[in-house]
């Protein structure tokens, strides 16, 4: 989460970027008293991400109403990613990285234990409509020599 947080939009790749306008635009639909799905589903048939139309809406209706804590968010305009925005891309992150275990961990801090393994489906599938649309967002490159992009490299311990 660190590696996203307080860090400007402009820094994410396409998939960072495409899931923080996603977050910022449903909860703004839903301040405004309108269908998050119709705010978002033309920019979602643009990206071919329609597939993760239901997991995203599902994923972001599951944090507000079984979040632990209010989940904030920053206005479209902000170039700054927010807390729960950074949260949220790592969680996916982790996910590719085939670590469902620390995904789970995690949303152990954030949501009802109602609401886990239907939050981890939903992550799950809103991550596998970002892969078939080439938009997954990955980590950035902290290891010399590395990549940009390219998701960082375990540790030895800490692999599965």
């Amino acid at each position: 989460m660190y590696e996203f947080v307080d860090r400007p939009v402009t820094s994410l790749d396409h998939g960072g970027r495409f899931l923080v306008w996603s977050m910022r635009s449903w909860v703004k639909a839903m301040g405004d008293k309108t269908c998050p799905a119709g705010a978002i589903a033309p920019a979602l048939g643009q990206w071919r991400m329609l597939p993760g139309l239901q997991p995203f809406l599902r994923v972001m209706a599951l944090f507000n109403r079984h979040g632990l804590e209010t989940f904030q968010f920053c206005a479209l305009p902000c170039n700054h990613i927010s807390e729960h925005e950074a949260i949220i891309i790592s969680l996916l992150c982790t996910l590719r990285d085939g670590r469902s275990d620390l995904v789970h961990e995690t949303l152990t801090l954030l949501v009802e234990e109602e609401a886990l393994g239907e939050v981890l489906t939903s992550l799950a599938a809103l991550g596998k409509a970002m892969d078939t649309a080439a938009i997954y967002p990955v980590r950035r490159a902290s290891a010399p020599g590395q990549t940009p992009g390219q998701p960082a490299p375990r540790a030895d311990n800490d692999r599965p």
